[in-house]
């Protein structure tokens, strides 16, 4: 547990970013799922990711997922530490929860614990 266990990408333009992710390291990329999450298959060994439209107006940035055993647990140790809560501890499509906070010096860093 609270290893990095998942990233994802950002990005004001997702098609283009798949593409040329896919062209430069080989990476898979598909989004055949309920949310139309582009999933990013890295290969072995690595850590696999995707990519997620950037709201208007937000610069394209890496996130890291860092998995917990309890998210709602974790969201309330960061918020003791200081961070603020940009997305409350919450229930994919999938069965993964996930929630994502900001640290005290402005960091978003994602908490999640995926299915099996």
């Amino acid at each position: 547990m609270n290893r990095v266990a998942h990233w994802q990408m950002i990005t004001p333009d997702p098609e283009a970013t798949s593409r040329f992710y896919a062209a430069m390291f080989a990476w898979s990329i598909e989004n055949h799922n309920a949310m139309g999450y582009r999933e990013v298959t890295t290969g072995k060994p690595g850590i696999d990711g995707g990519i997620w439209p950037a709201a208007a107006g937000q610069p394209p940035m890496v996130q890291l997922f860092v998995s917990v055993p309890d998210v709602g647990a974790a969201v309330e140790r960061a918020v003791a530490l200081g961070a603020k809560v940009l997305l409350p501890d919450s229930s994919l499509p999938d069965g993964d929860r996930i929630a994502i906070v900001l640290d005290p010096v402005g960091m978003s860093v994602g908490l999640c614990t995926l299915r099996d």
